[in-house]
């Protein structure tokens, strides 16, 4: 009886990981979609990147507001750990893995790409750029 419940426990927890792991909301997936379209009328991009957007996130970008030359100067490093906005405001982590709801309103998402584009580089992200970055941070 107990071998039965600890299988069954096992079984459950098994699917929940697999499936918290698996899942991408579909509004996030529009919106990256809407992203890819828009791209596609930027030379040369070719696709979405993981590899890039994970670059573009971790990295030094000038152009931008003197304390925030990075995405990670407000979003932690290790995207599953909150981050904290210059002001002292606490920032959900970024992980998807984490935050379940973090891309599913695209609204939301839009504004906070086009603040913090702004704030990091000194102008609007391209469509491309969130491509990337919103690919990498859905694979987190």
């Amino acid at each position: 009886m107990i071998r039965k419940s600890l299988g069954a426990a096992g079984v459950f927890l098994v699917m929940l990981i697999f499936a918290s792991a698996a899942v991408t909301p579909a509004q996030a997936q529009v919106l990256l979609d809407k992203y890819i379209a828009d791209s596609k009328a930027e030379p040369g991009y070719s696709g979405p990147s993981v590899e890039r957007g994970r670059a573009f996130f971790f990295a030094s970008h000038a152009g931008g507001k003197a304390d925030t030359p990075s995405c990670t100067s407000c979003h932690a490093k290790d995207l599953t750990r909150p981050g904290q906005a210059r002001a002292g405001k606490p920032i959900e982590p970024m992980a998807l893995s984490v935050v379940p709801t973090r891309y599913t309103d695209p609204a939301n998402v839009e504004k906070w790409f086009k603040r913090n584009c702004v704030d990091v580089l000194g102008r609007e992200c391209s469509a491309a750029e969130k491509a990337d970055v919103l690919a990498f941070l859905l694979s987190s």
